[in-house]
């Protein structure tokens, strides 16, 4: 995945990132991103009660107190979190 730092046209910092593309069907790898956590409903969750997307074809984002990380490095490195959201 490639990334680069950029401003917009008001002078804010923004980030662009290419997200992966299958070109033998010409659709996009990531066929949805479900928001988990809001303002007003935060959801968190343990090490033991970590979601799994898609029986582990998904990944779930979490923010730790070790930053952000996906589903499987919070299971390996023992830490629990809010859930961001789920991409699969």
């Amino acid at each position: 995945m490639a990334y680069k730092f950029d401003t917009d046209e008001k002078g804010h910092p923004t980030i662009k990132i290419a997200l992966k593309w299958d070109a033998a069907t010409k659709t996009n790898a990531i066929k949805n991103l479900k928001r988990v956590s809001r303002p007003g409903l935060r959801q968190y969750a343990s090490v033991d009660s970590m979601p799994r997307v898609l029986n582990g074809l998904g990944i779930a984002i979490l923010s730790t107190s070790k930053g952000i990380m996906t589903d499987a490095k919070a299971r390996k490195e023992n830490v629990g979190g809010e859930v961001l959201c789920y991409i699969y």
